[in-house]
């Protein structure tokens, strides 16, 4: 009897040991940002997620974004983890058209994203279906420094021309109008979208960055031709291609400057700067056509699920999980950033609560030049228009030097 005892032990346990085989599993998540904030906001939801589902050993690999860039083609074909960081739009098509990325439009119904993400679905979706789920975006628009505003007796400029004579007032009191560093190609990048947005609208934007009008169209040209009369009068810091964003922070926070083109991300640089609330504020883009609604940039962030995952069914539980309000809630209060589902509060911050406004009113969102555009393509045109701010006179050699770069990436 006490051997029988003994083996329907054993068997008791090799079968508890089964079902805790099947249970367990490991997920793996590549995450690509080692910044403090965007880490601990990552950190802190792995960690609830953890505790939500303690049967999943997760196993998280972080890397700085350039790293990542560069390594991601690699890993979804060799060794995929089962959920990856990555960009919406057209950043996400190479990868979505080799088969690289499953949909998810299962984890969006029965979770109900349709509705409460709406306002990026557009953005996730290729080929009448989505691919991942974002957690996170923020504005993009003119921060500026509200004490030399105040100082000059100047409101925020709403139009071209309104922007156009604040310039003038600044200059005239020794104030140069714009800081802005394009050492990193991305931040020139932000203003031509914002002239562009402006100048010819959401679909041109779109249009452009997915190869169907070239570089040398009409409407890009004049967009250029905008962007020429933005450097005549108002202008930027000088020797900003030797400086980081970053470092173009300096001449804002000395008073030197007094308007930025830039992402919400930089206000932390701002106050560790010296800078209060008080001294700085945010508006959008002003109005160049009055004829073209108001696209805004704001580019999102997202995971997406690799097809050569290995643990798909817990992959699309933590899908599931980043998108909840009361995770993109806490998410976004610890990165400085917006939550995408409707249904999350937003941060009492009153950059976030200018942003959310903005980004509720815009007629479209863009991603930004190099998330919407291939990556060859976003590399030539950013070195294009730091080429064109440093010397407007070659405009049109540039922009017929874009068109050759177009013809051979868009093949």
């Amino acid at each position: 009897m006490f051997r029988t005892m003994k083996v329907s032990l054993a068997a008791l346990a090799a079968g508890s040991l089964m079902t805790s085989a099947v249970l367990a599993g490991d997920l793996v998540i590549n995450f690509d940002d080692l910044n403090p904030g965007p880490k601990q906001g990552f950190d802190d939801a792995v960690a609830q997620f953890k505790a939500e589902n303690p049967d999943i050993n997760v196993i998280v690999n972080n890397n700085d974004r350039e790293a990542h860039k560069t390594a991601i083609r690699n890993f979804l074909t060799a060794d995929a983890p089962d959920v990856t960081s990555w960009y919406p739009g057209n950043r996400m098509a190479p990868f979505v058209d080799a088969g690289l990325f499953i949909p998810v439009d299962d984890v969006w119904a029965d979770n109900g994203f349709n509705e409460d993400l709406a306002a990026i679905k557009a953005t996730m979706s290729r080929d009448g279906k989505i691919w991942g789920v974002p957690y996170s975006y923020y504005q993009w628009g003119v921060y500026y420094r509200k004490d030399i505003f105040d100082l000059l007796k100047l409101e925020e400029p709403q139009t071209w021309d309104e922007l156009l004579a604040a310039c003038g007032t600044m200059k005239e009191n020794g104030v140069t109008p714009f800081t802005i560093g394009t050492k990193f190609l991305w931040t020139a990048a932000g203003v031509f979208d914002y002239l562009n947005l402006r100048t010819n609208g959401y679909e041109v934007h779109n249009d452009l960055t997915a190869g169907k009008i070239k570089y040398t169209d009409p409407r890009i040209v004049k967009t250029f031709e905008n962007w020429k009369v933005l450097i005549d009068e108002c202008g930027w810091v000088d020797n900003h291609a030797s400086m980081s964003w970053q470092d173009a922070i300096a001449p804002f926070a000395n008073g030197d400057a007094a308007m930025y083109v830039m992402g919400n991300f930089s206000v932390d640089g701002y106050k560790n700067a010296g800078l209060t609330d008080d001294q700085i504020d945010f508006m959008p883009f002003p109005t160049i056509d009055p004829n073209v609604p108001l696209a805004e940039e704001a580019p999102a962030d997202a995971f997406f699920i690799p097809t050569n995952a290995k643990n798909k069914e817990d992959a699309k539980k933590f899908l599931a999980f980043v998108a909840r309000p009361d995770v993109q809630t806490k998410w976004n209060k610890t990165i400085g950033q917006l939550p995408i589902n409707a249904k999350a509060d937003i941060s009492e911050d009153k950059f976030i609560q200018e942003g959310f406004a903005l980004l509720n009113s815009a007629t479209g969102i863009a991603q930004f030049y190099d998330r919407d555009a291939p990556a060859a393509m976003a590399k030539a045109g950013m070195e294009g228009f730091q080429e064109f701010m440093l010397d407007t006179s070659k405009m049109m050699a540039i922009l017929e030097r874009l068109d050759g770069v177009q013809d051979e990436v868009y093949k």
